[in-house]
């Protein structure tokens, strides 16, 4: 099988890598062109010791990290964006660890082989990434969550990243109560609520009175991903894996915050 056919499958998850990596759709793409490009160059430079997603992604990473590449893709720092320029103030290989095993789902084992590290090292890398965005992006966090448990773990997960929770809302009403009494920094909020409200609906309402980044957690996903509107950067299907939801929040926060927008 030829390299573009065993890779072709994984290249839509290596644009969503890239886009986390850099800040922006743009310049996460003009990597992943970069790396077909050298792949086209130089055949024999595929990894054939790991799977072809692994071995693509390790690709990525060894482009990404040369001095050439960074270059070329970034002339003039006047030119970057605020979020491309902020991003160096994250350590590198603790940042790379951390995407991969936080948004791309590699285990820690794959991590180690995409970075060519020990298992132990990645996982000491994914740890350091996470503490290290935290400390950079404390904030008040807004829950829209009406199942109680499902809501005392998110509050669980946001107080451990170091941030604060302003209030969790059960329906439409009690989230715009909530943030008329304390703006939030971060939404987290699901679609079906008690009432038979709508989160979604709630959430627009508070996008017309504030700019604050949003994390959709909900087990209707299609409600959100229908192609007939801007769809949310950020959405973490139920049931949901603890590490997801907070690599969801600090790069929601980081972007955000990197961006340009005020603190809450």
């Amino acid at each position: 099988m030829s390299i573009a056919k065993e890779i072709a499958p994984h290249l839509p998850y290596l644009r969503r890598f890239a886009r986390a990596l850099s800040g922006t759709q743009a310049s996460g793409d003009a990597y992943v062109v970069a790396t077909l490009e050298a792949l086209v160059e130089d055949p024999g430079s595929f990894p054939r010791d790991v799977a072809p997603k692994l071995g693509l992604y390790r690709i990525f990473l060894q482009l990404w990290s040369s001095v050439g590449l960074n270059d070329k893709a970034t002339p003039q720092d006047a030119e970057r964006s605020a979020v491309e320029r902020n991003l160096d103030a994250l350590t590198p290989r603790p940042r790379q660890a951390f995407l991969l095993r936080t948004v791309e789902g590699f285990p820690i084992e794959e991590v180690g082989e995409i970075m060519m590290i020990s298992t132990a090292e990645a996982a000491g890398l994914v740890q350091s990434a996470g503490q290290e965005i935290a400390e950079q992006v404390a904030t008040d966090v807004l829950i829209i969550e009406d199942e109680p448990i499902i809501a005392l773990d998110i509050e669980t997960m946001v107080e451990e990243l170091g941030h604060r929770v302003t209030g969790v809302a059960r329906t439409h009403r009690e989230a715009i109560a909530l943030v008329g009494k304390k703006r939030p920094g971060l939404v987290l909020a699901d679609i079906q609520l008690a009432d038979g409200s709508s989160g979604l609906d709630a959430v627009n309402e508070i996008l017309g009175s504030i700019d604050v980044p949003v994390i959709f957690i909900t087990a209707y996903p299609e409600r959100l991903l229908t192609g007939d509107r801007p769809e949310p950067a950020f959405l973490i299907t139920k049931p949901f894996q603890p590490e997801a939801v907070k690599a969801a929040i600090s790069q929601a926060l980081f972007f955000d915050r990197r961006a340009g927008r005020k603190a809450a």
